[in-house]
């Protein structure tokens, strides 16, 4: 007989949005469940962020070892080629991910948080039943925090079974695939294509659009093609995949290209990655009575749904799919069950997409502000021009920073940025722009030398025109 449990805040999902709106809850004094069907940590813990970067690292390493075998590179060389096992290699991402889920559920028990294991399914809006772990409950809450995320999209005419594979399975790979399809080139395919090329599969890219990255503009994404060409990567533009068929362990892929040519190439894997999907089914949101937003749960700015006390935040409310929203979202809608005065306004959220080079990307581009009438001044600096960038021996990637900022008052409002190790810039940008800074505040701002950060006040002293280390 299932146990019936009342309390404060029950909160579906323990991902970056669910166990940080948890904890906080905890932290705030609020008698507060957290139910997770996998394991805590959720998309971004498990099987998505921290893996997938765990070997794009290992990748990396593993191609900087092959440049210093032979004659060497930088003065330092070693005999023979480097290997590489994969089944070492998973299960050393794997070591990273149980430390990280081990955390996670050590900071909700020091919250004292009650983590039930199993899915829960909803009777109605404040009333659910929890299957498939030890035991069996009902739990009541006076409030519902739905933090269910999203998944992998599923193509009809290409299931996943076999040699077809999600972002999942790809982590998870115990052998290294000599040919690599990729559908789809959007920055989960990118990442890990360019992660197994540095492994030594031979890859190809299958991608709809004519373009690559579609959410950059091509000024950002060229280093990435660049990359690309030079590593010999098949890239596919205007293709459309029709479906696969596998014999024995190669499957058949087969597609049209952009002038409407049918083609079948071979491959020991075909990973799938054309994008995610709120998780909206199978668990009672039909019996919530909350309104809906196209294929995501409508909220206002403050998370909350149609239906009083029940809250939604993360991938299952909307784009932009990204762990560090739903973390923000969790922690505010805590929060404000707790009486505080919250709203989710952020003026941008920043987004990176962990290729080589790496890109980052918050705010308006230069065509999304002249689109929006806004007359603009821009500054860039290439880390060609940077010392640092030379000394880590990554300044010939093609990268740059460039900052978009209002003709009238130099208010900055955007700030784009693709280079060798440019993510850990991130919060930078972002604060800049969340704090409404001018180009001459990043420009009188004092950077360290030599760091990467020097060519963010580089580039604002261009947008002013007073490059230092550059020409004009």
């Amino acid at each position: 007989m299932a146990e019936v449990r009342n309390c404060k805040v029950l909160i579906v999902g323990a991902g970056p949005g669910g166990y940080v709106a948890a904890i906080r809850a905890g932290q705030l004094g609020l008698d507060t469940i957290i139910v997770e069907g996998s394991r805590a940590g959720g998309t971004c813990l498990i099987r998505g962020c921290i893996p997938s970067k765990a070997m794009i690292h290992a990748a990396s390493s593993f191609e900087e070892l092959g440049q210093h075998s032979g004659a060497g590179k930088m003065g330092i060389s070693v005999t023979g080629k480097p290997k590489v096992n994969m089944q070492d290699l998973v299960s050393w991402k794997e070591s990273i991910v149980d430390k990280l889920n081990k955390g996670v559920e050590t900071l909700l028990k020091a919250a004292k948080v009650e983590l039930i294991s199993g899915w829960a399914k909803f009777r109605n809006a404040k009333t659910c039943e929890v299957s498939g772990g030890e035991k069996e409950w009902i739990i009541n809450a006076e409030h519902v925090i739905l933090a269910n995320g999203s998944k992998s999209i599923e193509l009809p005419f290409m299931p996943y079974g076999d040699n077809v594979i999600s972002s999942t399975e790809g982590l998870e790979l115990q052998e290294l695939p000599k040919r690599l399809v990729v559908i789809g080139a959007g920055y989960i395919g990118l990442e890990l294509g360019i992660a197994y090329r540095k492994l030594g599969s031979e890859v190809t890219f299958i991608e709809a659009l004519d373009t690559i990255l579609p959410i950059y503009d091509t000024e950002m994404t060229r280093p990435i093609s660049m990359w690309l060409r030079k590593h010999k990567v098949t890239i596919n533009l205007g293709a459309k995949a029709k479906g696969v068929s596998t014999r024995g362990k190669v499957t058949t892929v087969e597609y049209t290209d952009s002038k409407g040519q049918d083609h079948k190439i071979k491959a020991d894997k075909v990973l799938v990655t054309v994008g995610r999907r709120p998780n909206t089914q199978g668990w009672g949101l039909e019996k919530m009575a909350v309104d809906m937003d196209g294929p995501f749960v409508k909220v206002d700015d403050q998370c909350r749904t149609s239906m009083k006390n029940v809250w939604a935040i993360g991938d299952i409310v909307g784009e932009p799919m990204l762990a560090h929203k739903a973390s923000a979202q969790g922690e505010m809608v805590a929060e404000i069950i707790a009486g505080h005065r919250r709203a989710f306004d952020p003026v941008s959220i920043a987004a990176v997409c962990f290729t080589d080079p790496e890109i980052v990307g918050v705010g308006l581009t230069p065509d999304e502000a002249k689109e929006r009438g806004i007359e603009t001044v821009i500054g860039k600096f290439p880390f060609a021009a940077s010392g640092r960038a030379l000394a880590m021996d990554a300044g010939s990637d093609g990268g740059f920073v460039r900052i978009t900022a209002r003709a009238s008052d130099h208010v900055i409002l955007g700030i784009h940025a693709v280079g060798s190790h440019v993510s850990e810039l991130s919060g930078e940008f972002a604060h800049a722009i969340e704090m409404g800074s001018r180009l001459e505040d990043v420009a009188g701002t004092i950077h360290v030398h030599p760091t990467l950060t020097e060519a963010f006040a580089e580039s604002a002293l261009a947008g002013l025109g007073q490059a230092i280390h550059i020409s004009k």
